[in-house]
């Protein structure tokens, strides 16, 4: 995307019914940006269909649900599962008899990763298994779910396949240093994207974050068909990261959290989804805001974007209920701290100098400096140490409320999306949360 296409209001429309089918591409974990849409499929009175990735063995062998995780995994959804094992990527896959992708990585040290080369022969050959795989999975999905659609009904498959990164225990002292580390602990991202255990992680987030996009847009083509002969209408969409845009100095403007390795991933996933419109395919890939997660807790400085959501509370009239909510953060701050103190120190972030070199919208995804690193995860320690304890933060009270605004967002965009690719902004956010607790 050479600039963003922004969502500036909050959307009203919905084809969707009792009856339709809701499919979540991508097992459900725990709570996260997906549980919004599936709240608002089941306030329509949709039928919620999902998936498994399916677990490993002692071998790693690739395995179905048993009957007791089935039932756990279906009273998480709410709904039915296909239990058919749909894990993404290549890391463990490989031809029979030859070393897999994560194999040929376990003698790599903290010491040696950087000179380490791999067999890209044979990575492309665990590719093309990995993939075959995948795609075998999704036919088979895609005959189990062909049943459990109407004719004449209308399907919203929801994209929420993202990561791919192999477990190896030399990534995680790697990423310490790349996202954490400060001073003489600090690593460019940049020498893990030059290096060939980069480029093998940039390979499976294609085809983890990306490419089964794809997959499911192709693989649902004859139920798409069918429906829409049969007058109904079927609607994609994929959670992308491509920055946001917040509010710095009274106007919302674009920035990121640097370095953000799916970067490339996330932009693949875009033109996926322009490919698919330009086929006449309602395919849409909404960028959503930074948040914190349980897997996004490495990624030191990426809730520092998350503050001006309680300005933008404000800026949107959001009236007795925004004051209720910079209340529960004031809540979770030390005694002696004020809630204006800290949003200061944001704003002397995102003034800073080396702040403004990063938001440069053409050059995205760029990667980090040890400069960055210092202000970055500066700032983040120092706003950490404001709150009464590391479990209770303010980030954690506006994380909850972006995802609870994002749902109906996305949901009701779907019904009449106005592109392929899709920014949810803080504006938009928080006009959409103002219209909840109106």
């Amino acid at each position: 995307m050479v600039s963003q296409v922004s969502l500036r209001d909050v959307p009203q429309a919905n084809i969707f019914r009792k009856g339709d089918v809701f499919v979540l591409f991508g097992e459900l974990f725990g709570r996260g940006y997906a549980n919004g849409l599936i709240d608002e499929a089941r306030k329509t009175g949709m039928t919620i269909v999902g998936i498994t990735v399916g677990r490993r063995d002692e071998n790693n062998k690739l395995r179905p649900l048993t009957a007791e995780e089935l039932a756990q995994a279906e009273a998480n959804l709410g709904g039915r599962i296909i239990n058919v094992p749909l894990m993404a990527g290549f890391d463990l896959d490989a031809p029979a008899g030859e070393p897999t992708p994560t194999d040929l990585l376990a003698d790599m040290t903290l010491k040696s990763w950087q000179d380490d080369k791999l067999d890209w022969q044979q990575i492309e050959r665990c590719r093309a298994v990995g993939v075959q795989r995948f795609k075998g999975s999704v036919a088979q999905v895609m005959a189990e779910l062909d049943k459990l659609i109407p004719d004449g009904s209308h399907a919203f498959f929801a994209h929420t396949m993202a990561g791919g990164i192999p477990k190896v225990k030399v990534f995680l002292a790697i990423a310490n240093r790349i996202y954490k580390g400060r001073g003489e602990r600090f690593l460019p991202s940049s020498a893990l994207l030059d290096s060939d255990l980069g480029k093998l992680i940039l390979m499976n987030f294609d085809e983890v974050t990306a490419n089964t996009f794809q997959c499911l847009i192709e693989g649902s083509a004859a139920i798409r068909a069918r429906l829409e002969q049969s007058g109904g209408q079927v609607r994609y969409s994929a959670y992308g990261y491509h920055g946001t845009e917040i509010l710095i100095d009274g106007q919302y403007q674009w920035q990121t959290y640097t370095s953000y390795t799916q970067g490339k991933a996330k932009m693949r996933l875009e033109r996926v989804a322009e490919a698919a419109w330009a086929q006449g395919i309602k395919a849409t890939v909404y960028n959503c805001p930074e948040i914190r997660t349980n897997s996004s807790d490495i990624f030191v400085g990426v809730e520092l974007s998350l503050f001006p959501l309680l300005n933008a509370l404000k800026k949107e009239r959001g009236g007795v209920w925004a004051e209720a909510q910079w209340q529960a953060c004031r809540d979770v701050l030390q005694e002696g701290q004020t809630l204006e103190s800290l949003l200061q120190k944001i704003d002397a972030y995102n003034a800073s100098d080396v702040m403004k070199g990063f938001r440069n919208f053409a050059a995205w995804p760029m990667a980090n400096s040890a400069e960055l690193a210092d202000v970055m995860i500066g700032t983040s320690e120092e706003i950490t140490r404001m709150h009464k304890s590391r479990d209770a933060l303010v980030t954690d009270v506006l994380s909850s409320l972006v995802l609870e605004g994002t749902g109906p967002l996305m949901f009701h965009e779907s019904s009449n999306p106005a592109g392929p690719v899709l920014w949810l902004n803080h504006d938009v956010i928080a006009k959409q949360l103002n219209q909840i607790h109106g």
